[in-house]
């Protein structure tokens, strides 16, 4: 009898139902060919059990004829052809005929196996329904077909109907229940059956030991699984199966490796395609390049190259470990494909970007199923392609596919990659009206779509509803992530903090992630420590996730150290990690460093993508001496040694680099030469280094391309206007502000905030709103007479207000990071840092006041801004006054 989840060998073993011959044969039993296995490991293939003698059995009814053994054996043999040949007009035939008979539980039971084989489980039932003794086998015909058949309710049914009539269970027994409690993942039942095999001695059975070891793998208790597996005295190739596709199941792939190895070494068993498949997953999830092509190797070598299964498990290996190349030439030398064939295709295509070819794959498919539909729609999310992705799942509903979890998710994916707020609302409509919002994934994937679409308002009436709220951590992380997404990550913070008070939320890799990522945006130093302790706690380190976002954390929070030590750490890198620690150096303005990391890199044999270019191009901006030259030959190595071709951020990053150093005639001839149509983001990057080096003539000319762009943000709007501010020609700095508005761009209040006992403490200028403003506003006013009498002298042409020079004062020492500052000096032990964030760029006057605050107080003073981190220190500044 096959296991449910169990691993079996599929050897072939043609079989024929036959009756017994001797009374101390079993009542029923599989006759096994020559080509079954002859070992006493080989028991689980057949319904065997002792019964008592064919004399014990309770006499027929005298009204029935009596039957002769040829007429039996002609009703087995029948049966025998029924399910051979798959008849089922023949098998009823059978059936009506043995019914005219007197009632012969071996003749019955032989039935029932048969009528199972043919997948006519009701018929089974019926005929055990109607049988006045069933036995042993009987029963345990009845638990396997309904497991096998997804009926597991029922199965468990008739196990406790049989414990309640008194029949012992034999091995069989066992094997068939443990299959159910394995599709059911009833720990509970599973523990007290093992009681019971060690008290009646079944554990001595390889089978029975293998489906122990199924049912505890499956409910994640691995060390179980292996004090079992160990304890065994006799193992078969099942039993390593098991164990290693356990430990795979719990991501321990060294592991899973080690227990190849042995199995190979210490029982000599030769493996077969279960073995390789589940090994090759295992050199998939663990990125093991090189022992996944030494199994391909030994695939080759022990003649499995034609197995289908194995071959989609090196497909799958080789999406994840290798290249299209490898994939396709798999793909074209396999003689026989199945669905699975032609989805790891699919899914090969869309994990490489190839979007169009993933969909001729699925065109030319023979048979698909809503794995296959599925698979194209996930990919044109991974790959962005919102609309494309939102066009299937049209095309899914008109075919009239299987709408599954998963499809509706990965709708949701693609409205949420569209950000348009009138689609999402049309698909959140038909998910509610056909019902489907009914579950934790898809209440929570609905909820990342509000989120993703602004719809906050939405988002926060759906978590607010008691049922919704109450779903579970991944409804509370979606939330949580949805206000880190729209800029308000205080909310996010304090919903965090509520989670934990009401133990809502599990902090899992997700939420951790979610978490150390707000942490970074407000540079809440402590918790993401307290983040990054639970993660050390529970193991999350080995998460590239998790340890990717505490660099990220600790490098907004001016902890570069801390950001190279986890870097160090880790015990695996991938390219967002390098990404990472670069993009945290340049951060700190320090250029040397990001691109010793990027020679390190290069060296390590890691190949990097468009992000590291654009960060590393970036990098010359920061460095000690003029390094132009360098990057010039970086941006020029990109196509023709790295094979990427240069795109719009590359040639904005180049443009700040030549800009920064000055060469802004050079980096405008540029932008007139490229070779794509420059971006709105290209003439930002001039035009701020027209600021820098107060050069107005370029910066005209940049203006003037930037607004006949008609950029969408209101950040360029902003710029040019101070720009005009700057200049004196308040007139034309006016006109831009009001086309502004006309278009409907807000723009965003400049704030300074400070972290204080766990509480994020906000600043815009002028406020008074704050309980203690009183008390923050007379520290500011000898803070600003204590400076003025060391030499600050206020720079009021950063007042971009057409007003009296006496009113610009008043506007300037009222601006909120200087209020933040005093706040700050107030609420701190003396000696203690500073640490501010700003929401956009520092003002140049701002800039001199902290330098002479940290004079005046001998403090140090960390402060953030968009451009990256300033560290006041004895009047000077870690920027060198170039931001």
């Amino acid at each position: 009898m096959a296991l449910l989840s169990v691993y079996f060998p599929q050897t072939p073993f043609p079989f024929c139902l036959s009756r017994p011959t001797s009374p101390s044969q079993s009542l029923y039993s599989l006759s096994l060919s020559k080509t079954s296995f002859s070992s006493s490991r080989s028991k689980p293939y057949a319904l065997l059990t002792s019964h008592p003698p064919l004399s014990n059995q309770p006499a027929l009814l005298s009204n029935f004829p009596s039957v002769s053994n040829d007429t039996v054996n002609d009703h087995y043999y029948l049966l025998d052809l029924s399910v051979r040949y798959d008849d089922v007009e023949l098998i009823k035939a059978v059936h009506a005929s043995i019914f005219k008979l007197a009632e012969d539980i071996h003749l019955a039971n032989a039935l029932i196996v048969a009528y199972l084989k043919l997948g006519m489980v009701p018929n089974a039932h019926k005929v055990f329904v109607g049988l006045s003794c069933p036995n042993v086998v009987s029963y345990t015909a009845m638990i396997s077909g309904f497991a096998k058949s997804n009926r597991e309710r029922q199965a468990m049914e008739i196990f406790f109907r049989m414990r309640s009539s008194g029949i012992e269970l034999n091995e069989f027994s066992f094997v068939a229940i443990l299959t159910v409690c394995i599709r059911l993942l009833d720990l509970e039942l599973g523990c007290q059956l093992h009681a019971i095999v060690i008290k009646m001695g079944f554990l001595n059975y390889t089978f029975v030991s293998n489906a122990l070891m199924g049912l505890y793998g499956k409910c994640g208790y691995l060390d179980t699984v292996l004090q079992l597996f160990d304890e065994m005295p006799h193992r078969d190739i099942a039993s390593w199966n098991t164990v290693i596709s356990s430990v795979v199941k719990e991501m321990m792939y060294e592991r899973a490796f080690e227990l190849f190895r042995d199995m190979r070494r210490i029982d000599g068993f030769r493996i077969d395609h279960f073995t390789l498949s589940t090994i090759l997953v295992a050199a998939t999830g663990g990125v093991a390049s090189m022992v996944g092509r030494e199994i391909h190797a030994h695939v080759i070598k022990i003649g499995f190259e034609s197995n289908i299964s194995v071959i989609n498990a090196l497909i799958r290996f080789y999406t994840k470990c290798g290249s299209i190349k490898h994939v396709v030439a798999l793909f074209e030398k396999m003689r026989v494909r199945d669905v699975i064939t032609w989805t790891e295709m699919i899914t090969a295509y869309m994990e490489f970007g190839f979007t169009d070819l993933a969909l001729e794959v699925f065109d030319k498919m023979p048979a698909r199923n809503s794995i296959s539909y599925n698979a194209i729609l996930s990919g044109f999310c991974q790959n962005g392609e919102g609309s494309k992705a939102l066009a299937f799942f049209c095309r899914m509903v008109e075919e009239g596919v299987e709408l599954t979890d998963f499809t509706l998710t990965g709708v949701l994916n693609a409205c949420g990659l569209l950000m348009e707020a009138k689609i999402s609302k049309q698909i959140h409509g038909f998910i509610l009206k056909f019902g489907f919002g009914s579950n934790a994934c898809i209440e929570a994937a609905l909820l990342d779509m509000c989120t993703r679409c602004g719809r906050m308002a939405d988002a926060q009436k759906m978590f607010s509803q008691g049922p919704f709220r109450q779903s579970g951590s991944i409804i509370w992380t979606s939330m949580i992530c949805g206000y880190a997404r729209n800029a308000q990550p205080e909310e996010a913070i304090s919903l965090f903090c509520q989670s934990q008070l009401e133990g809502a939320m599990v902090v899992d890799e997700v939420a951790s992630t979610a978490v150390l990522g707000v942490c970074g945006t407000l540079a809440f130093h402590e918790m993401g420590k307290q983040i990054h302790c639970h993660a050390l706690k529970s193991g999350f380190l080995s998460d590239l996730g998790v340890g990717n976002s505490i660099i990220t954390m600790y490098s907004k929070c001016s902890n570069m150290d801390d950001a190279i030590k986890v870097f160090n750490v880790m015990p695996a890198h991938d390219i967002v990690s390098w990404n990472g620690l670069i993009a945290g150096h340049l951060l700190h303005r320090q250029g040397d460093e990001a691109l010793s990391v990027w020679s390190k890199m290069e060296k390590a044999g890691i190949k990097p993508d468009t992000v590291t270019f654009v960060l590393i191009i970036s990098a010359y901006r920061h460095t000690n001496s003029n390094l132009v030259d360098n990057c010039r030959r970086l941006f020029l190595s990109m196509k023709t040694i790295y094979h990427i071709d240069p795109t719009v951020e590359h040639y904005t990053s180049l443009v700040g680099v030549l800009g920064y150093w000055g060469l802004l005639e050079e980096a405008e001839e540029m932008i007139n030469k490229m070779p794509i149509e420059p971006e709105a983001s290209v003439w930002r990057a001039l035009l701020d280094a027209c600021r820098i080096h107060s050069n107005t003539t370029i910066g005209k000319r940049a203006a003037k391309h930037l607004l006949a762009m008609k950029p969408r943000d209101p950040s360029t709007y902003i710029l040019v206007s101070n720009l005009y501010s700057a200049s004196g020609r308040w007139h034309c700095s006016d006109m831009v502000r009001e086309e502004m508005r006309v278009k409907g761009f807000r723009k965003h209040p400049g704030r300074s905030w400070i972290i204080h006992e766990n509480k994020v403490h906000s600043f815009y200028a002028r406020d008074k709103s704050h309980p203690q403003a009183k008390d923050i506003h007379s520290g500011l006013e000898l803070l600003i007479m204590e400076c003025l009498k060391a030499g600050y002298v206020p720079d009021t042409s950063f007042v971009l207000h057409e007003v009296e020079e006496h009113q610009k004062k008043d506007f300037l020492f009222y601006h909120s990071a200087k209020i933040a500052a005093t706040y700050g000096l107030l609420m701190t032990r003396p000696g203690r840092p500073i640490r501010i964030v700003k929401n956009i760029l520092l003002c140049g006057d701002c800039h001199t006041f902290l330098k002479y605050v940290s004079i005046v107080t001998g403090r140090e003073i960390f402060l953030r801004d968009a451009s990256g981190h300033h560290c006041f220190l004895n009047g000077q500044c870690s920027c060198k006054d170039y931001w």
